[in-house]
């Protein structure tokens, strides 16, 4: 029983996780590819420039709506709780892996929770100021100072978007067990008990069910 690895992510979540991540890395690509000449050689891998600019907005909206299942499964456990503003004052301590004195938190950190609303509020920036600069459908509704303010937006979102992936990839590297909790679901008790207390004693109250206990053999 205390050697059972716990569920945290089932195959829909690490499936709909994997292919928002492969949606990001093509629209960054195809994005970068229309945002200076210089990386341009990059909208071969789309097949050149004309379908570059097609394809672009369309992964963009694939992207978002395939990231909003993430934010409707995951939103409530990213409020903000008493734990994380403690959790935060001694975060020179986690950085150092030395857990001992700091707060028991949820499922997520405060970090990830950040991360979770930036993400999200960059998303929303990109479909909006895309919808007004994505003249093959829209050129009617907006005249040039909007296109002009939502294309330094758009820029703007990305570029947060993009060193918010960054920060994301580096952190689930450097927390042994994260990478491998999305590529197969499970996480031991004691990593779960080690850095999030909270969520561990919330699936550890009673005995669980065989389908959030993954049995050996």
């Amino acid at each position: 029983m205390k050697d059972k690895p716990i569920l945290r992510y089932n195959a829909n979540e690490r499936s709909n996780h994997w292919l928002v991540a492969i949606l990001f890395i093509m629209a960054a690509l195809s994005g970068l590819a229309l945002f200076h000449p210089a990386l341009f050689w990059l909208s071969h891998l789309f097949g050149g420039g004309p379908w570059t600019r097609i394809l672009h907005p369309f992964i963009g909206v694939l992207m978002f709506v395939f990231f909003l299942f993430l934010v409707l499964r995951f939103w409530r456990a990213n409020f903000f709780i008493a734990n994380d503003r403690l959790w935060l004052r001694r975060i020179d301590r986690v950085m150092r892996n030395e857990e001992e004195g700091v707060p028991p938190i949820g499922k997520y950190n405060p970090g990830q929770k950040l991360l979770f609303w930036t993400l999200l509020l960059c998303m929303l920036v990109l479909l909006l100021s895309g919808i007004v600069i994505w003249r093959a459908w829209f050129s009617q509704y907006f005249g040039i100072g909007s296109i002009r303010l939502a294309t330094l937006l758009h820029a703007l979102a990305a570029f947060v978007l993009v060193l918010s992936i960054i920060v994301h990839i580096y952190a689930g590297v450097w927390i042994k067990g994260s990478v491998s909790a999305m590529l197969h679901g499970w996480v031991s008790r004691a990593w779960a008990k080690k850095h999030h207390e909270l969520w561990y004693r919330e699936v550890t109250r009673e005995d669980p069910p065989d389908s959030q206990i993954r049995k050996k053999g």
